[in-house]
């Protein structure tokens, strides 16, 4: 759970509310209904929601967003698994009782142990499941970030932990700016590794 856990709170921090979603959501449909770790990220989820729907100004979606997130985190720790619930609570309170609250106070930045985690926080684990949610995010080829995320674990089994796989998949994850040049590359490097993979399968069945 702490890959998914930490890549969302870094993508969170990040600014893409919606995208912090699927990183939790991936691991916690796997979860059992009712159990500690499922309601804490059921309550996340709702919680990012709460933020991302601000914009729409649907004042009673958001109150209900925020009442439901509540309940799921009713009980919890305030510092469950580390993370700054009180303060989140405290956010989804003010706007379960004045959703327009959303307009006068930012969300809390989502801190673990004290800690603000960014993309530049993460390892390549959290890094490459925080890869693959911003893939989809923002329509890049899922399947080349996939291959580079499989291509780089097998590097680290080898021993080869300075892959350039390894390299592309965290900076794809840190770089904004120039995640597009960077999918470019990873594309490439994919497609290479793949071309010389192919050409030797088989030879000594």
């Amino acid at each position: 759970m702490d890959d998914y856990l930490r890549a969302g709170l870094a993508i969170f921090n990040a600014g893409e509310f919606h995208a912090a979603h699927d990183a939790w959501e991936d691991h916690w449909l796997n979860l059992d209904r009712d159990t500690a770790d499922e309601r804490f990220l059921h309550g996340l989820i709702q919680f990012t929601a709460v933020v991302y729907h601000a914009q729409d100004a649907n004042w009673d979606g958001i109150r209900g967003l925020a009442e439901s997130s509540v309940s799921y985190l009713d009980g919890l720790p305030a510092d469950y698994r580390g993370i700054n619930l009180g303060a989140v609570r405290s956010y989804l309170d003010a706007v379960r009782d004045d959703p327009e609250h959303v307009e006068r106070a930012p969300p809390p930045r989502l801190t673990r142990h004290g800690v603000v985690l960014t993309p530049d926080d993460l390892g390549f684990e959290a890094s490459g499941v925080a890869a693959l949610v911003l893939a989809e995010e923002f329509g890049y080829e899922e399947w080349v970030v996939e291959k580079a995320v499989e291509f780089a674990r097998a590097d680290l089994e080898s021993g080869d932990d300075g892959s350039s796989f390894i390299t592309l998949v965290m900076d794809f994850v840190r770089d904004a700016e120039n995640r597009g040049l960077i999918f470019q590359r990873l594309r490439s490097h994919v497609e290479r590794r793949d071309s010389r993979e192919r050409d030797v399968d088989g030879l000594f069945e």
